[in-house]
């Protein structure tokens, strides 16, 4: 269970990859993460002490969650217990716990429990740690990329404290691998690596501010350009890019990620910003998002933002959804872009939007008003008796094909709703509710 038994130094360079050998074994190693990490944050003079409470690590993969838990452990004197909740239940945070108890009660010491991915656990599971971490039987050290707010149940969140780890910067990533050349004890130091052009640049950014892809892509170009048996390793971008096949992108559909570039594509939309509209459409797209997700989205902005200002907004969101449906991947990603520049481009008024919460709320504050009786429907001889559809007026028989009768409940006559912008086509549709509204008037003075 636990992942940091001791091993010696040529055992681990044997058999594990260079990530886990080059893994920082001091906190002056620890690239990156300044903002709780620097000479004078809490967190490291608590980690130094010996002395950190309960926390909870929340950043993306290979920002240094597990090596942070890692030099904990190195410099605490308690007990250290590791786990993942991939693999491990309540049964095995039992075994924990008990251990940990009996080291608390007999021998003064206390356990750290590490628990990996624990977003994984579900709320029975996370809240068996409740009251252990609330008496202190265990120091809890959770890691998770995903937002603790949603993966985290509240009581547990309210006894840790949060640490934020950023995503690493290229340059960052740059230092992390020039530490792997140039040791020759853990890393690949033993050889000398020249890095053709811009490749050293390429492998760190494509890498997306994941030491722990960096480090094994370097190590893959290492092994299938000869591995051991070259003394000197020329690196091209080429190289570099076959190594990767593919940009790594931070990227989880139902994780917080997911709802934060489709909050950014909203309001790139949103915002008539037509280049950072298609920038994070190819995002989420190049990341595996599903297509018709993105398409059903802009539909819905289509409708949202721009409504009745461009009436061909949602005709156009609506055709690039079946274009795709009907092209596939990869032609029909191409509609979709042509749709995301339209919709950025128009005019943009949210007054259906707002007409219809308008609306919404009127009806939880008066409730459910009743039908005026003249436009109720009368298909029977007693309801035409009891006055069902009395006195509607057909206004195709008046003049302009308008009657000026009211259609709101008797209680709401004179709310207004929809009120259109004065932008697009809602400018032309406040003209004729405004000559409609004039010529009610006209006809209500007649009366």
């Amino acid at each position: 269970m636990d992942l940091f038994k001791k091993e010696t130094q040529s055992k681990k360079n044997l058999f594990t990859p260079l990530a886990d050998r080059m893994r920082p074994q001091s906190l002056e190693e620890f690239i990156g993460q300044e903002h709780i990490l620097s000479e004078n944050a809490p967190l490291r003079q608590l980690i130094l002490k010996g002395e950190l409470t309960s926390v909870i690590f929340w950043g993306p993969p290979g920002s240094g969650k597990t090596t942070l838990a890692f030099l904990i452990a190195k410099y605490s004197n308690a007990d250290f217990v590791s786990m993942s909740a991939v693999t491990s239940g309540v049964k095995d945070v039992k075994q924990v716990i008990d251990k940990a108890y009996y080291s608390k009660n007999n021998f003064n010491k206390r356990t750290i429990l590490f628990v990996d991915e624990i977003h994984r656990f579900n709320k029975a599971q996370q809240d068996a740690f409740l009251p252990f971490v609330e008496n202190g039987t265990i120091t809890l050290i959770g890691a998770t990329t995903e937002n603790p707010s949603f993966e985290i149940i509240s009581p547990l969140l309210s006894r840790c404290k949060v640490f934020t780890l950023n995503i690493l910067s290229a340059d960052e990533i740059k230092e992390i691998v020039k530490m792997a050349i140039a040791d020759k004890e853990k890393g690949l130091g033993q050889i000398k690596i020249n890095f053709q052009e811009d490749s050293f640049d390429k492998l760190s950014e494509m890498a997306n501010g994941d030491a722990r892809i960096a480090l094994n892509t370097l190590e893959f170009i290492y092994n299938y350009k000869g591995g051991k048996n070259v003394k000197e390793l020329t690196v091209a971008r080429k190289d570099v890019e076959d190594a990767y096949q593919k940009r790594a992108l931070m990227y989880d559909k139902a994780g917080e990620e997911h709802y934060n570039l489709i909050s950014a594509l909203h309001k790139s939309l949103r915002s008539s910003d037509p280049d950072a509209a298609v920038y994070w459409l190819l995002r989420m797209l190049e990341a595996g998002e599903d297509p018709l997700y993105v398409a059903r989205r802009m539909v819905r902005f289509a409708i949202e933002d721009i409504g009745n200002a461009d009436p061909n907004a949602l005709v156009i969101a609506n055709a690039a959804k079946e274009a795709y449906h009907f092209l596939g991947s990869p032609e029909g990603e191409l509609a979709l872009a042509q749709a995301a520049i339209y919709l950025a481009t128009a005019p943009k008024s949210n007054a259906v939007y707002k007409a219809y919460l308008g609306v919404e709320a009127e009806i939880r504050e008066s409730g459910y008003q009743p039908v005026p009786m003249h436009i109720r429907n009368a298909p029977t001889d007693l309801m035409k008796d009891l006055g069902y559809g009395k006195d509607y007026k057909y206004d195709h028989e008046y003049e302009m094909h308008y009657s000026g009768q009211e259609c709101l409940p008797e209680k709401l006559i004179g709310k207004e709703f929809y009120k259109p912008s004065d932008f697009g086509f809602e400018k032309e549709i406040k003209k004729r509710l405004e000559w409609w509204r004039k010529l009610k008037e006209k006809i209500k003075k007649k009366v």
